[in-house]
């Protein structure tokens, strides 16, 4: 019984920041942790990489589709709401400089139970999420190929899925070609991504052989990638504005009526996951803590000004495209940067070449920099006894996590065969949003720590009347000047809805509420109490409700997607960490490769 009570009790206890450091890998102690060579620079171009990727190359197109020109309004709520975040994890990465990530983060505040939630909703910003970035690259590949004569069969170069629905659906001509002309084994028709197979094993060994040779090839790649959209960025805009093509600004919608946003703020929120998956990476740098020189002053940099960056960037590519061309033509289009340079568009064809290898760089170091976080993430899961000791063996040469970074190999390669490029956006976005969620909150309840010389300090800023003035003064501007919100997101008005009117179906059956902004809302007045009585934090509490009213734009089957891959890991726990963890039975939880107390590494980084 008193066993059974204690396994119960773990479930929501949390690690105490100490025993947290005296776990992480320092070379100076035996050389059996990992290796600490990653400066402030380097930092910030791995937060570069991760984020300048697969969403400015490829799910922009889908975003300018949906929200027109006024998708940067949402690009700019993003950075926001990433903002908040960013300082929200450079605290704790101040406080806890060692892999993990908000993994860790959410161990030393929320507990056990979700500190396993968030690591395995985290194999869905990274593993997953990679799976999306190699079939970018595998599309940008292939056409970069087929520009200078060389064509790849597109049997070889699309999925099976994508290539079955294309035909069920008179989709993409090039996947129907590939289902038409796949060779037979049997019945089965062989249809595989060949090129995402193949960049997906070549990234695995690059990462396994080590953070040095990783973080050389990434720095590299950014300032080229950095070169060629600053290219599109001028090129785009000279014509944009010598062509007179500013009037795509205020594009006519559907009813001739011109707006910056034609689809309506409704359209822009519908771009939700394609721009939040554009900003996915700058986190993946707080898994690198123990590779980090300075972690505790150099990863708060490393995501901060990598965010900034990118940000401009973003912004100043929306209104390149959404100006270069109408944003209805959009529909579809996968290779957006690449798209308005074409003949029919502003017809510069060299510039469709540079793109094309743009693009390759860039998916090969978003590639890179997810490859690396996975890894790390299950490391130190296996550390608390979460997973099988294996997952935190280091490479006694390479000095990296070996089996975990293969282990990733796999569960990033093997889904490429049957798996497709919409299903994976949608549900890596909806993950690290709640991610991001907890990590906002975590920092609400870690105790308030001294300034520093050295380490970042997340700025307190009173949220006991700000805060609650913020959402009851939203509130109150809703009611004035937006009277149909509320009652739209109740449902209330059934004037459209003829078997309602007829009487042939009930008010309940009639009324379809939008669940996610209810919960949304409800939140934020519960926040606000919450900020009056415990005097909370602003910046903290502003991360929370922004990331929380991202999660409104998600569809109700990202929502179905994510909750059953939650359940999923809650049986995995209780399958085995429930039993295993060493925090619940009371064991150390220094890791296996450290044979020191870590009393000198307390001294370093205690608080």
């Amino acid at each position: 019984m008193l066993k059974l009570k204690l396994m119960s009790n773990s479930l929501f206890r949390t690690k105490k920041i100490s025993s947290i450091l005296s776990e992480g890998g320092d070379d100076s102690h035996g050389g059996g942790g990992l290796k600490r060579v990653l400066t402030v620079r380097d930092l910030t171009f791995f937060g570069i990489a991760a984020i300048l990727g697969a969403g400015s190359f490829s799910s922009l197109g889908g975003a300018v589709f949906n929200g027109g020109p006024g998708v940067i309004v949402l690009f700019i709520i993003t950075a926001i709401a990433c903002a908040f975040t960013a300082f929200c994890y450079s605290e704790f990465a101040s406080r806890i400089p060692v892999a993990g990530s908000a993994y860790t983060y959410a161990y030393a505040s929320f507990g056990e139970l979700f500190a396993w939630i968030i690591g395995w909703a985290l194999i869905m910003e990274y593993s997953i999420g990679n799976i999306y970035v190699a079939f970018s690259w595998s599309d940008y590949f292939t056409s970069f190929l087929s520009k200078i004569g060389l064509h790849v069969p597109h049997w070889l170069c699309t999925s099976y899925a994508e290539a079955k629905a294309a035909v069920a659906n008179s989709g993409n001509p090039d996947d129907i070609d590939a289902w038409n002309n796949a060779p037979l084994l049997g019945s089965l028709r062989i249809i595989l991504d060949l090129p995402a197979l193949v960049i997906n094993a070549l990234i695995t060994y690059l990462v396994y052989r080590g953070i040095k040779e990783s973080r050389n090839f990434s720095n590299v790649m950014v300032m080229l990638k950095m070169a060629v959209v600053a290219l599109v960025i001028l090129v785009g805009g000279y014509f944009v504005f010598s062509n007179g093509l500013t009037v795509n600004w205020t594009p006519a919608n559907e009813q001739g009526v011109h707006s910056f946003m034609p689809n309506g703020f409704s359209g822009v929120m519908a771009a939700v996951a394609g721009v939040f998956f554009a900003y996915i990476g700058f986190d993946a740098v707080s898994v690198l803590a123990e590779e980090s020189k300075n972690p505790q002053r150099d990863l708060p940099k490393g995501m901060i000004y990598s965010l900034v960056i990118c940000t401009v960037v973003y912004i100043l590519l929306s209104l390149v495209l959404s100006g270069a061309v109408h944003y209805s033509k959009f529909s579809g289009v996968g290779d957006p940067l690449a798209f308005i340079f074409e003949k029919d568009n502003l017809n510069v064809g060299w510039m469709q070449f540079f793109v094309a290898i743009a693009a390759v760089v860039a998916m090969t170091s978003v590639l890179l920099v997810f490859q690396m976080g996975q890894p790390r993430i299950w490391m130190s899961m296996s550390r608390d006894g979460l997973l099988p000791p294996v997952f935190q063996k280091i490479h006694p040469k390479y000095k990296t996590p070996s089996f975990s970074t293969i282990v990733t190999g796999l569960v990033v390669g093997l889904p490429i065969l049957f798996t497709d490029k919409t299903f994976v956006l949608d549900f890596t976005s909806i993950a690290t949003l709640f991610a991001f969620v907890l990590v906002c909150g975590g920092v609400l309840l870690i105790p308030p720590k001294e300034k520093q010389p050295g380490k970042f300090h997340l700025p307190y800023i009173n949220g006991q009347v700000i805060f609650p003035v913020i959402i009851f003064g939203a509130i109150a501007l809703i009611v004035v000047f937006a009277k149909q919100y509320f009652p739209a997101m109740f449902n209330f008005d059934f004037s459209g809805n003829a078997d309602y009117m007829q009487g042939k179906i009930s008010f309940m059956d009639a009324a379809t509420p939008n669940i996610s902004l209810i919960i949304f809302w409800l939140m934020a007045i519960i926040l606000a109490f919450a900020a009056f009585i415990k005097k909370y934090s602003l910046i903290p509490l502003m991360g929370l409700i922004t990331c929380l009213y991202l999660l409104t734009g998600m569809t109700k089957s990202n929502w179905a997607w994510f909750l059953g891959w939650l359940a999923i890991g809650l049986v995995v726990y209780f399958l085995y960490g429930y039993k295993k963890s060493k925090l619940a039975l009371g064991e150390s939880t220094a890791p296996v490769t450290e044979q020191h107390d870590g009393s000198d590494y307390l001294k370093k980084f205690e608080d």
